[in-house]
C-alpha cells in the first residue's frame, strides 16, 4: 500500500514538473526568455514561488531540464541503433522512432531558434548537436559516396524542418509528420540502395 502511495506522489510530482516546463515554454514564446521571471511562471501556474522552487531554482534549470527530456530518448535511440545491424530496416526504424520522439518537441525547437544566445550560454545546444551526430553516425555508411552520406544526414534535418519550417503547409500535424517522415525515409532508402544495391 505504501508503494502505491509513493508511486502516486511521484506521478503528481512528475506532472507538476511537466506543467512548469510547459508554462515556462509558453511564456518564453510569448514574451521572450530574458523577460520571463520565475515569479511570472509561478503566477501563470497559480502556485507559490516556493512550490516552484521545489522543482526548479532558476529558469535556467527549467530550460536545461527541457533539453535533457528531449535528449534522453535520443540517447536511448542511439544506444539501440548502435547494437543493430546497419541494414535499411534499422535506419528506417531509427527515423520512425526519432520522428515519434520529436512529436512534442516543436515548442522546444522554436525556443532554440529564437534564443540562440541562451542556448549557447547554457551549452545545451552542444549536447543536442552531439546526439544528432550520434544519429548521423548510425545512419551514414562510411563507405558510401559523399552525396549518399549527405542524403542520409539530410533525412534527419528533414524531420527537424517538418516541425516548424513547414508548419503552414498542412494544418493537421499528424498528416504533416507522416509526409515529412515519408520524405526522410525516401532519402535514406535512396542512399542505402545506391550504396548497397536493392535488397
Amino acid at each position: 500500500m505504501g508503494g502505491t502511495m509513493d508511486g502516486t506522489k511521484q506521478q503528481r510530482r512528475g506532472n507538476t514538473r511537466q506543467r512548469i516546463q510547459d508554462v515556462a515554454l509558453e511564456l518564453f514564446a510569448e514574451q521572450g526568455y530574458e523577460k520571463t521571471s520565475l515569479r511570472e511562471i509561478a503566477e501563470r501556474l497559480d502556485v507559490t514561488k516556493a512550490a516552484l522552487y521545489y522543482h526548479f531554482k532558476t529558469k535556467e534549470e527549467i530550460t536545461v531540464s527541457l533539453f535533457e527530456d528531449l535528449t534522453k530518448p535520443l540517447e536511448n535511440l542511439i544506444e539501440w541503433g548502435r547494437g543493430q545491424p546497419g541494414t535499411l530496416e534499422t535506419k528506417r526504424e531509427i527515423l520512425r522512432r526519432y520522428s515519434e520522439a520529436l512529436k512534442d518537441a516543436q515548442p522546444l525547437f522554436r525556443f532554440m531558434q529564437e534564443n540562440q544566445a541562451t542556448v549557447r550560454e547554457l551549452r545545451i545546444g552542444d549536447t543536442f548537436k552531439d546526439r544528432v551526430r550520434g544519429l548521423r553516425d548510425i545512419l551514414i555508411d562510411t563507405e558510401a559516396p559523399l552525396v549518399e552520406q549527405v542524403r542520409c544526414f539530410s533525412a534527419v534535418f528533414t524531420l527537424h524542418a517538418g516541425m516548424f519550417v513547414m508548419a503552414d503547409l498542412e494544418d493537421d500535424p499528424e498528416k504533416r509528420r507522416a509526409a515529412v517522415l515519408e520524405v526522410a525515409m525516401d532519402l535514406v532508402t535512396q542512399a542505402h540502395e545506391s550504396t548497397h544495391g536493392k535488397s
